[in-house]
């Protein structure tokens, strides 16, 4: 009963945002709070919808999430990869520094002078190669490798694969559940980050969908934020950012069903055996 408890209050809030983003101007102003609408109004979505600067930061952060999971599953997967194996030389030390980099960090001021000494400010990168490793989904991953079996690796080391070989054809296939589950949460990341566009990006052309939530919520003039489409057309201001949250959330979380098969078994699995 607790943990129903929990689910309702946690769902209950999404759902009153998802109802107001279906309402009309009036009935957000007199029902305090609803998770029906008593007439249905697509006005905030056709606003938002036809307007470029929501379109565009739209397009920004799907392109951001496809290539920065990408690169975040390659670089982390290729890093896991050799560490699985504790014949390379000076491995321990190396896993001795990505688990002190678990419990301590540089901080935002000097990641910042990083970033702006590589040159990536205002770029796309600069949401990407930060946060391309995540130390703890490394030793994971690199667990599970140590896990799979070491005859199949001989075998095509014996039939003339090399490492590279190997780590695509024969360990990469095997680890489909763990790459779809920490693909889902690399991609939740990048998509749901907004401490990174707020630091790293001034141009507004290149801001991603949630500085655009951002901007919506706390604008008290949402016709210069989001686009005035003429005189005649005002849309409720509260439906319109409420319809900005569900947009901006509901991408993601269509993903889920489709990594589902793979997601139950991917969480657990080489977390046991370091």
């Amino acid at each position: 009963m607790v943990l129903i408890g929990l689910a309702v209050v946690t769902v209950l809030p999404f759902l009153y945002v998802i109802a107001g983003s279906f309402a009309g101007e009036s009935e957000l102003a007199s029902r305090p709070f609803f998770l029906w609408p008593h007439d249905i109004d697509l006005s905030s979505y056709r606003y938002i919808f036809s307007t470029g600067t929501f379109l565009r930061s739209l397009l920004v952060t799907i392109g951001v999430t496809i290539v920065g999971t990408l690169v975040q599953l390659a670089l982390t997967t290729t890093m896991a990869y050799p560490l699985a194996h504790r014949r390379l030389p000076g491995r321990n030390l190396i896993l001795s520094l990505i688990v002190f980099t678990m419990v301590f960090s540089g901080g935002m001021i000097p990641t910042f002078l990083v970033v702006r000494q590589l040159g990536l400010l205002d770029s796309y990168w600069a949401l990407i190669l930060p946060m391309a490793i995540s130390p703890f989904y490394l030793v994971i991953i690199k667990n599970f490798f140590q896990e799979l079996p070491a005859e199949l690796q001989e075998a095509a080391r014996i039939d003339g694969c090399t490492e590279i070989g190997v780590f695509l054809r024969i360990v990469l296939p095997l680890s489909k559940p763990i790459l779809a589950t920490f693909a889902l949460f690399y991609a939740v990341a990048i998509w749901n980050d907004f401490t990174s566009p707020l630091l790293y990006l001034s141009d507004t052309d290149k801001w991603t969908l949630q500085m655009f939530v951002r901007q919506v919520t706390v604008s008290t003039d949402l016709a210069s934020t989001v686009g005035q489409l003429d005189s005649s057309y005002v849309p409720p201001e509260q439906g319109v950012r409420f319809a900005t949250v569900v947009v901006g959330t509901l991408p993601i979380l269509m993903v889920y069903p489709f990594l589902q098969k793979h997601f139950a078994k991917g969480m657990l699995i080489g977390s046991v055996k370091g």
